[in-house]
């Protein structure tokens, strides 16, 4: 298991702790896991912030 599948996991974890809700919770959870994925990718190394950042 890779850090960025670790970090989806870690965000959908978060996002499923608040699951008890109908549409709202479907967006907790999507918008925890993509959170979840990019700190993954940025802590593995396969996204550049900084690089993104200087635009």
């Amino acid at each position: 298991m890779n850090t960025a599948t670790t970090g989806l996991a870690a965000g959908m974890a978060l996002g499923f702790a608040g699951y008890f809700g109908g549409f709202w919770a479907f967006l907790l959870v999507l918008v925890l896991g993509a959170a979840g994925l990019i700190v993954g990718l940025a802590v593995q190394g396969d996204l550049d912030l900084h690089r993104r950042r200087q635009r």
